[in-house]
């Protein structure tokens, strides 16, 4: 499989696995009446409506700033999906199928919720490292990281001129 093919085969489970999950803790577990769930000692399940980017941040408080948000992140879905078809590289592939993937399922709550639902909760006591997120923060985060570290650590050297 071509590595573009491979990013968008990795966008759509990325995708599915988001808007599961959300359907799940929304509609059968019904989060948001129930109230917290702890599922370990470190994590929980919380319903916020996250009315910001990822995992809260820059958070609209009209129309206009959510549509604004929205228009953000699709020109920069557009971006990472131009990139994902130029790329050759699999493992870059990859990578940017899960940003795509998840920018599209934070998209797809923010045009039809107003608000992305976010739910996963890691915390330590009453020390929260992470806002609540969803899988498609998750994805985004993982695929950032992993560009990151590959362009750190793994690119090629270019050998210095004598």
């Amino acid at each position: 499989m071509r590595p573009p093919f491979a990013g968008l085969f990795v966008a759509a489970i990325v995708l599915i696995a988001d808007h599961l999950t959300k359907w799940y803790v929304v509609g059968p577990l019904a989060l948001p009446a129930s109230g917290p769930i702890e599922l370990a000692p470190i994590f929980r399940l919380v319903f916020v409506e996250n009315h910001g980017v990822s995992m809260g941040f820059f958070r609209a408080g009209s129309d206009a700033e959510r549509w604004f948000l929205t228009a953000v992140t699709i020109g920069i879905a557009i971006g990472v999906g131009i990139w994902l078809f130029r790329e050759r590289k699999l493992f870059e592939a990859l990578a940017l199928g899960a940003i795509l993937g998840g920018a599209i399922g934070n998209i797809a709550d923010r045009v039809k919720l107003g608000y992305v639902v976010d739910f996963l909760n890691l915390h330590f006591g009453a020390w929260s490292p992470f806002l609540v997120f969803n899988v498609a923060d998750a994805a985004i985060s993982i695929g950032v990281a992993l560009l990151v570290i590959r362009a750190l650590f793994f690119a090629p050297r270019a050998l210095p001129e004598k």
